[in-house]
């Protein structure tokens, strides 16, 4: 069929161009509508990266947040405590102490890092005093022996050592009867391995390792053995720090230690060497059995008696008024006193205080035998001494006696001069006004504060050769940063280097791997940050860029 056009007639020119004028509106209108349509399509995309990209930034900043935290938590989190511990029981002529040590596992310069945790002082007198009655030793050690076990984790307390060093009472007993000396260790051990512990012996330790473990002791509290690292170590080196020499007094036994100016000691019995934090150390030491202030004391007596005359000793080193019955047989009952034993005409004895600090003085300087030196130099009994070099710490019965008389003075006892004044006026104090003014102190250490200060002065100046000018070099020590100057915590800290060194617990990460990963998650937050910033701050700009 074919098409047909149909001819719309115009009757004239004006409705003509009205068509024409009809059509161009229509097109205005459909180019509106799909640049409207455009327009609209536009922001719907827009708004959907918008809020995606916000979604992802949001996520990625808070991904980095969550990570630095858990990052820095987990690598700074404190490290379970991984120490070891040890036990030390200190069997004196007069009393037994029980210390507990602990130290980190890993070690510095193959010494362990030990301080004292605990101190418990047993009930009683020394071992010594069991020899006749070693079924009761077991009930002696039981109570500080618990308290350990109630101290100590369970889980550590099969790795935990235990030690008992019996020092100058327990050497005289083995002097006296050494069955019975064996007789009291043995009872001690049987005592000590009914619990808990890695029990590794009790001996009898020597003068001269008593006197030179004091001494580690005391560098140890110090800190003589270690420095402290500055900016000098990297630009010089690091020089030994010279060493404070130890003085201990006991019941039993005096001990000096120290490292001598001129390395050579003559007598060799009296040399010891030690190597402690990566340094070597040779040092002096020797210890005067019988020279402790108990048995000198007991010596003195020995010998006074000698010369008296119906069973009374008139003591220049006890207070006037003062009186005490002395059974002989008690008197000669120790070695110490054997040089002097002669039979008597008495059972007991009265001594009779007078207080004369002049006359116990010159009594005492008679125990120290100075009529011959074998060595280029002797401090009493031909026993070699160097000359004496550095400062020294005094500690045990020298720091007890020197720090009542501080008291009782109210000064701080610094010259040599003010030490012998103070002694001399407490000396001739009567005994009655003395237990008035110090009505806490027992009687049996209150009377003897008299010879012990004088004796102290004696053995120091005339024995050790101090003088008026060396005495503020001497400097007495009870305790130093929470631990007792004595000779437990230099044995302990020798006994470290027997013990394996463990590997030091260390964090979950690396070093450099932590540092890396800190700096990658902050690295993603500022990221985060400069880009969430550009958006809001040029929106048209970044769409621009991205069509």
């Amino acid at each position: 069929m074919a098409a047909s056009i149909r001819l719309v007639p115009f009757t004239d020119v004006e409705e003509l161009s009205e068509v024409f004028a009809e059509g161009s509106t229509q097109r205005h209108e459909l180019e509106l509508l799909v640049s409207f349509d455009r327009s609209s399509q536009d922001s719907k995309v827009k708004r959907f990266c918008s809020k995606n990209i916000l979604i992802i930034l949001g996520f990625s900043s808070i991904s980095a947040v969550i990570a630095l935290i858990a990052v820095g938590l987990t690598q700074n989190k404190p490290l379970p405590e991984n120490v070891k511990y040890g036990i030390v029981l200190d069997a004196g002529s007069s009393h037994t102490n029980l210390y507990i040590y602990k130290w980190p596992a890993e070690k510095e310069n193959d010494t362990g890092v030990v301080q004292q945790l605990e101190e418990c002082p047993v009930k009683g007198p020394g071992i010594s005093k069991y020899a006749q009655k070693t079924d009761e030793i077991g009930a002696y050690l039981a109570e500080c022996m618990e308290m350990s076990a109630e101290l100590i984790p369970t889980s550590k307390q099969q790795q935990t050592p235990v030690y008992l060093g019996a020092t100058a009472g327990m050497r005289l007993l083995r002097m006296e009867n050494e069955q019975s000396a064996d007789e009291v260790l043995a009872a001690v051990s049987r005592s000590l391995r009914n619990y808990p512990f890695d029990f590794q012996g009790a001996k009898i330790i020597t003068g001269q390792e008593e006197g030179a473990y004091g001494w580690i002791t005391i560098n140890y509290l110090l800190g003589r053995f270690t420095q402290e690292q500055s900016w000098l170590s990297f630009i010089s080196d690091s020089q030994k720090q010279e060493t404070f020499g130890a003085l201990d007094l006991g019941g039993a036994s005096t001990q000096i230690t120290f490292v001598p100016l001129n390395s050579t000691i003559e007598s060799p019995e009296n040399s010891l060497q030690f190597r402690l934090y990566g340094e070597d150390y040779t040092v002096y030491t020797h210890s005067f059995l019988c020279y402790g202030k108990d048995q000198a004391l007991w010596q003195k007596l020995a010998k006074d008696i000698q010369v008296s005359s119906g069973g009374i000793l008139k003591d220049p080193c006890f207070n006037p008024g003062y009186k005490k019955v002395v059974n002989v047989s008690e008197l000669y009952g120790t070695p110490c006193t054997k040089r002097f034993e002669k039979k008597l005409p008495f059972d007991q004895f009265q001594v009779q205080g007078t207080g004369d600090y002049e006359q116990c003085h010159q009594s005492i300087l008679k125990l120290f035998d100075n009529s011959h030196c074998p060595y280029s130099q002797c401090a009493f009994n031909g026993v070699f001494l160097p000359p004496l070099h550095g400062s020294f710490g005094a500690f045990s019965a020298f720091y007890f006696v020197m720090d009542f008389f501080k008291k009782t003075a109210n000064d701080s006892v610094s010259s040599q001069e003010k030490m012998t004044e103070i002694t001399k006026n407490f000396c001739s104090k009567p005994w009655e006004e003395v237990k008035r003014s110090h009505p806490k102190v027992k009687e049996k250490y209150l009377s003897e504060y008299c010879f012990s200060g004088t004796y102290i002065l004696s053995l120091l100046l005339q024995g050790y050769n101090f003088t008026g000018n060396s005495w503020d070099q001497i400097h007495f020590m009870g305790k130093i940063k929470e631990s007792n100057a004595g000779w437990t915590l230099g044995y302990m800290l020798n006994l470290t280097n027997m013990i394996p060194a463990e590997q030091p617990l260390s964090p979950p990460l690396p070093h450099s791997t932590y540092i890396s990963l800190m700096v990658l998650f902050s690295l993603v937050l500022v990221a985060v940050a400069i880009t969430g910033l550009f958006i809001y701050s040029k929106p048209s700009y970044f769409w621009k860029e991205a069509v």
